[in-house]
């Protein structure tokens, strides 16, 4: 998922942006030392590296959530980014498998602008994330994209005209489809570079899944799949290997070596195996995290070892 685009997303309302556009943007965030610093947006959007920077603020504790603030270990920077709440993380999880991203940060920088009335108006986006081409993105998770209020969708429509001022995009992020999404945290347990095996295990991988075929297949002809599929599900995560993931995976999803649109699941029509999409409730299927114990071995693969998608 890149993110690029400039709208503020669904349930923003049309028409003016209630921005007193003279009086500009102006950002305030928190120096490595640990020193508040306010400065004009653009000015502080060309020079500050803000997915190096802290929260300029706490994330909120809401008593009585299930999940609360805490932190997403990154295997895009190999630092741990704060996150605020389970669908935030979610959004972190999809950024940091998308190759276009360099860099990510929860609550960087504070927005503050005047509205036509002349009063001061502030927000802090929950995420930054820095892509290759040195653009970046501000982004809102929140859990359906209704919520927020009146005063979100305000702010919403605020930001996005900051970011278009300067060639960035702001979005409130749409929640994953569960299937995607659950699929994406299986993978996310995988993502460290411990998970590559031990020397020459990959490189076996890649050979054995050279051409398309069924996951458990690969494996084993890459060796005993309790040591292998570890390193197939890192593969996976990192891009060097390929599936669809808008259905659950399994020990007969097909793997590609190469481009695969992940999202559509299409590939050239010779690849596909007829057993490409089954697997909705079978017996062996390769369960995403989410939905399993984690004493559960995927694939069948049993005794696996399985990271933790935090």
């Amino acid at each position: 998922m890149s993110g690029k685009g400039t709208a503020a997303g669904p349930g923003s309302r049309p028409g003016r942006v209630d921005v007193n556009i003279g009086a500009g943007f102006e950002a305030v965030f928190l120096e490595p030392g640990g020193q508040a610093v306010q400065q004009r947006w653009a000015d502080a959007a060309l020079a500050v590296a803000f997915e190096d920077l802290d929260p300029v603020s706490a994330f909120p504790v809401v008593p009585g959530r299930r999940w609360g603030p805490g932190l997403w270990w990154s295997a895009t920077t190999g630092r741990h980014v704060a996150a605020g709440s389970n669908a935030m993380r979610t959004q972190l999880m999809a950024l940091d498998r998308d190759p276009q991203v360099t860099g990510m940060a929860g609550r960087p920088v504070r927005l503050l602008w005047r509205d036509r009335q002349g009063r001061v108006r502030s927000w802090v986006p929950q995420l930054f994330a820095r892509y290759a081409d040195g653009t970046a993105l501000l982004a809102d998770c929140p859990g359906h994209l209704g919520t927020g209020g009146e005063r979100a969708l305000k702010a919403a429509q605020a930001v996005a005209a900051a970011c278009t001022d300067i060639g960035w995009s702001y979005q409130r992020l749409a929640p994953l489809d569960e299937v995607v999404a659950a699929n994406l945290k299986w993978l996310a347990g995988y993502r460290h570079p411990r998970n590559q095996g031990r020397p020459g295990l990959m490189a076996a991988v890649l050979e054995a899944f050279a051409r398309p075929r069924p996951l458990l297949e690969g494996a084993e002809v890459a060796g005993d799949p309790i040591e292998v599929l570890p390193a197939v599900f890192h593969a996976l995560w990192h891009h060097t290997l390929t599936t669809t993931l808008k259905t659950p995976l399994h020990e007969r999803a097909i793997v590609h070596p190469g481009s695969l649109d992940e999202g559509s699941g299409t590939a050239p029509a010779e690849t596909l195996h007829n057993d490409a999409g089954d697997g909705r409730g079978e017996k062996g299927h390769c369960a995403p995290a989410a939905a399993s114990p984690a004493s559960q071995a995927p694939c069948g693969g049993a005794g696996v070892r399985r990271g933790e998608a935090v």
